[in-house]
């Protein structure tokens, strides 16, 4: 980052301008002036300060904020000293000419701080209060304007995958700065001959503006095989701005699939909806770390073409999708760590999403929570681990004293990593509306429906604490892929609020797995999307699994978004193909307040 800020530095020099007699002063006119780029964060103990020298050389100190001013200064002349010695030294070499024997050494240029208003700083004032923003250094006759915490970006990325007609997400990291204040330029490749402009060997590609203020660029057909460039100037809510900086694609954008599952959804889904509803989404995205195995290639999903279960083909159709549902809640399964740090969090966070994220203890994916900025803010996180929660949790006791009395089920429950994401809502609207937004990926195995079952009592239970304890009566909206059919116990249980110890699911895996427990939740819970055919469709299976459950004294249901057609979904025999990033549907809701 030090070296790119520097380099920016140099390109914005302007030319040195001399300060008026007078010596205690700067002039009252500013005229062009070098920049002084301070870094002083309270918790770190040392601020820095980076500058260009008049000779051209980069400097970049690291002080103590507590020092008194005068030993900075001190160290900046001498550096100057230092540089003016060297410059003079390659000048003398350049002529071949020896100086005068004995000629005495420069001495070090005077060096001064002046407050906004023109006064000198006093040295002994401590560096972090002497520092300030548009304060000017002065070091012999050239100047410097401070920029004290002045936006920096600490990484720009573009994805490595670009598709025609698929959204271009870049992901934007800053200093003292916010994507959303940020400036963004976006250029293409042109083509060779085109314009009557021909790049001479070696020199590079010639870039054309493609776009100008978009964070999110969407590169049409035309742009097929050329590669993209991005500027982007990092800038903060008082309009000031840092060096800018460039990143190119790592290749051409790609030809798209041409029409995804999706794109009849997104008809139904072109606007945000209004503040008294709730958009809602509930997908299994397929994880990156079950989708590039051997077994999935070859036994699980035969029928796709190996492209299209390559992690960066799906990201460009999966950010695609969830950006053009225009939700405001988005509760995912499956999410890779690094698909929600570098792809998923960027990109939605462009269109206005803020995302949590739960990874599963001993795994690589979990789960993410995403909810619209101008819609709700964030009160508390509630997240666990069923398995953890069951030992430690005093709520959980009785249900774990029952469970050890089956030996064989409560090791298999606590073997299992699965985790439950709870976030407590506030609307930015209405602060007294309050909602609990739960998210959860039950056990898989077919024959595991006495764990699911654990697992959703202590899920119930845990909710049930929150919404009613913590924050008495918010509703509650629980997403999730529970791995249950809507003849399964797991499912009865939460749409009835009590399952029976002898239900057939207590003995799911047989006798020597038998448990028998009666169970029950205070909850009145709705199916928002009903019981679809199937929400997973795959090779040897298809059923539905994947439900946005909602408390329905609190909520009701406005609309719910069509699935795709069976045409739509077995165009390539099943989930996933070119056309669809995931082996399971999304689920879509439109929710109002009652």
């Amino acid at each position: 980052m030090w070296r790119r800020l520097c380099s920016a530095l140099r390109r914005l020099r302007g030319s040195p301008a001399a300060l008026g007699a007078g010596g205690g002063h700067p002039p009252a006119g500013r005229g062009a002036m070098e920049r002084a780029v301070v870094r002083c964060v309270p918790s770190e103990p040392k601020l820095s300060l980076r500058f260009v020298l008049p000779d051209g050389s980069a400097r970049h100190m690291q002080r103590d904020q507590a020092e008194p001013l005068g030993r900075a200064l001190s160290r900046i002349a001498t550096n100057a000293a230092k540089g003016r010695a060297k410059a003079a030294k390659k000048s003398k070499k350049a002529r071949a000419e020896d100086g005068p024997a004995g000629e005495p050494a420069e001495a070090p240029p005077a060096v001064r701080l002046f407050s906004r208003d023109g006064e000198a700083v006093g040295e002994e004032v401590p560096n972090a209060a002497a520092w300030q923003d548009g304060a000017v250094l002065q070091i012999g006759e050239a100047r410097y304007r401070v920029e004290r915490n002045a936006p920096a970006l600490t990484e720009l990325q573009l994805p490595r995958s670009l598709m025609a007609g698929f959204p271009v997400c870049p992901k934007v990291s800053a200093e003292f700065a916010a994507p959303q204040h940020c400036l963004f330029r976006w250029y293409r490749e042109q083509r060779p001959g085109a314009g009557g402009e021909e790049a001479a060997a070696g020199d590079g590609p010639v870039w054309v503006e493609a776009a100008v203020a978009q964070r999110v660029f969407t590169p049409s057909n035309a742009l097929v095989g050329l590669r993209l460039k991005l500027r982007c100037t990092p800038g903060d809510s008082a309009q000031r701005y840092g060096p800018p900086c460039e990143v190119e694609s790592s290749g051409p954008v790609e030809a798209g699939p041409g029409a995804c599952t999706f794109d009849s959804r997104h008809l139904y889904t072109k606007k945000v909806c209004g503040e008294d509803s709730v958009r809602t989404v509930s997908y299994n995205i397929l994880a990156d770390t079950y989708a590039q195995t051997e077994f999935s290639r070859t036994v699980l999903y035969p029928y796709c073409a190996p492209y299209a279960l390559e992690l960066d083909y799906r990201q460009n159709l999966l950010k695609k999708e969830l950006a053009g549902y225009s939700a405001d809640l988005i509760c995912l399964q499956e999410v890779d760590k690094s698909v929600f740090v570098d792809s998923l969090a960027p990109a939605l966070d462009a269109f206005g999403l803020e995302g949590l994220f739960r990874i599963k203890e001993k795994q690589h994916e979990g789960l993410a929570t995403f909810y619209r900025r101008d819609k709700f803010s964030l009160l508390s996180r509630h997240d666990i681990t069923f398995s953890e929660a069951l030992l430690s949790d005093p709520l959980h006791k009785e249900l774990c004293d029952k469970l050890a009395t089956y030996p064989s089920v409560q090791e298999k429950v606590l073997q299992r990593s699965s985790v439950l994401q709870v976030s407590v809502l506030q609307s930015t609207t209405h602060p007294s509306r309050k909602i609990c937004v739960a998210n959860t990926h039950l056990y898989w195995h077919p024959k595991g429906g006495n764990i699911r079952l654990v697992q959703i009592a202590v899920a119930l239970s845990h909710i049930r604490h929150v919404a009613c304890d913590l924050y008495p009566s918010i509703p509650v909206i629980f997403c999730g892929d529970f791995n249950s059919t809507p003849s399964s116990g797991t499912y009865s249980f939460i749409n009835s609020g009590s399952i029976a110890e002898d239900h057939e699911d207590w003995v799911s895996n047989g006798e020597e797995e038998r448990c028998n427990m009666p169970l029950s939740h205070p909850f009145k819970l709705l199916s928002a999307c009903g019981e679809p055919a199937y929400t997973n469709y795959v090779g040897g299976f298809h059923g539905c699994l994947d439900y946005i459950f909602i408390d329905r004294n609190a909520l009701e249901v406005e609309q719910v978004i069509p699935l795709p057609s069976h045409e739509e979904v077995t165009t390539h025999q099943a989930l996933p193909s070119v056309s669809h990033p995931s082996d399971h549907i999304a689920l879509i809701c439109d929710l109002k307040w009652k």
